[in-house]
């Protein structure tokens, strides 16, 4: 018989305000003793096998659609004229959209991209690879996605702030501060929707090897996508595909500064990228974890998830599993890892720009690890609050021996 997982006598995890080592070390503490752990929210699992079944089960719900029920929303434009996104959807429609945009979204597709990639990060190092030093996400990890998302969607070059000051504003939305950030939030949804579907339109008559071009295209059995349903596509690959590689290029980054070793062999041997990638990913995540929500009364493992119920899964906590990982902890970039990394999530919302992600970091980091030899931290890294949903360094300080080399070299 099933026992109430409120009446489980399980440990606290609260990692909150931790250091990044410390946060690591409560959750291994509270592995050692239950599956699962009670935090101030609901409770959270953190071995590997738990994290994707609970992530693979679709009777649990993605628990972003509770920032869009904020009560600072309900009033709201932004909320009255919003579209539900695939990032919070769930059911046959969630399941509909995915698989008419599956062909838009595979490693060709992004491997298309990829000159696009080398010259952006390119030219964005060749600004200060005179001077040995650099603040890191300023200058590289913050305006190095925005061009290729534009270039992913179609959007010509000259727009590419108009496209970075929207995704700041939008992004504004998990600052917990809605009461003066709402105007625009609700200005950048309405400017870009308004600019996404006037390239629909374009289109339509003009098709060009972009990302708005295929998904015009897609029909299954005489399913298509509305004009809406793109639109809010196109929002959705903004906002997951910016913040999530600005984060995970500098967490990645910040890592080889600890193991200089591993640097240094990545430049010598850019063939590692995506082994680099992976492991990177995997030992110091930009999303450390993600909710859902008991959609009805769940049994699980014996336990019993009454509906409502919040269940986070510690992607962190799960990519340093010993059970799924030998030597979790250390850092490696030449090991082909049998088990996946988790960081992109798993079941019917696991990242959808996944294929993009990958490629993105495996063009940014062995080009930087050339260019950057000697690379050390110049100051601390100044990491971003613990509660942040996609999270990483603020401020990455950097030194570096210095070159005059270009990207056009």
């Amino acid at each position: 018989m099933a026992q109430l997982v409120s009446e489980l006598e399980l440990p606290y995890l609260d990692t909150i305000g931790l250091e990044r080592h410390d946060a690591i070390e409560a959750v291994k503490a509270a592995r050692t003793q239950h599956w699962l752990a009670r935090t101030d929210m609901g409770f959270s699992v953190t071995r590997l096998q738990d994290v994707t079944a609970i992530l693979r089960d679709k009777r649990f719900h993605s628990a972003l659609s509770f920032v869009q029920r904020q009560p600072e929303l309900a009033d709201s434009d932004w909320a009255r004229n919003r579209r539900q996104s695939i990032l919070t959807m769930e059911g046959e429609s969630h399941a509909r959209l995915r698989r008419l945009v599956a062909p838009a979204f595979t490693p060709a597709s992004a491997n298309r991209l990829r000159p696009t990639m080398r010259t952006v990060v390119g030219e964005l190092f060749d600004r200060v690879a005179g001077t040995g030093e650099c603040e890191l996400v300023a200058d590289v990890c913050e305006p190095y996605p925005i061009p290729v998302i534009c270039e992913l969607l179609g959007a010509p070059p000259g727009d590419w702030k108009l496209f970075s000051g929207w995704a700041t504003d939008i992004f504004r939305i998990f600052n917990n501060n809605l009461a003066e950030d709402l105007p625009l939030i609700e200005r950048a949804s309405a400017e870009l929707n308004e600019y996404v579907t006037e390239m629909i339109a374009q289109r339509r008559t003009d098709p060009r090897e972009d990302l708005l071009s295929d998904l015009i295209a897609i029909e299954e059995e005489g399913d298509r996508l509305s004009t809406e349903e793109m639109t809010m596509l196109a929002t959705a690959v903004l906002m997951a595909g910016t913040d999530t590689t600005r984060n995970q290029l500098a967490c990645s980054v910040a890592l080889f500064c600890e193991h200089p070793d591993q640097w240094a062999l990545l430049a010598e041997q850019p063939e590692l990228a995506p082994r680099a990638v992976e492991e990177s990913m995997r030992y110091l995540g930009a999303v450390r974890g993600t909710a859902r929500i008991a959609s009805e009364d769940i049994v699980y493992r014996d336990v019993l998830f009454p509906a409502g119920t919040l269940v986070s899964t510690s992607l962190a906590g799960a990519n340093r599993d010993p059970e799924a990982f030998e030597d979790p902890d250390l850092f490696d970039i030449t090991r082909d890892r049998a088990t996946a990394q988790m960081t992109f999530g798993a079941g019917i919302h696991h990242c959808m720009g996944a294929a993009l992600a990958r490629a993105e970091l495996q063009e940014a980091l062995p080009l930087l690890a050339r260019r950057m030899p000697g690379l050390t931290r110049s100051g601390d890294v100044e990491w971003k609050p613990s509660n942040f949903g996609i999270w990483g360094p603020a401020r990455l300080p950097l030194r570096f021996e210095p070159s005059v080399e270009t990207v056009g070299a």
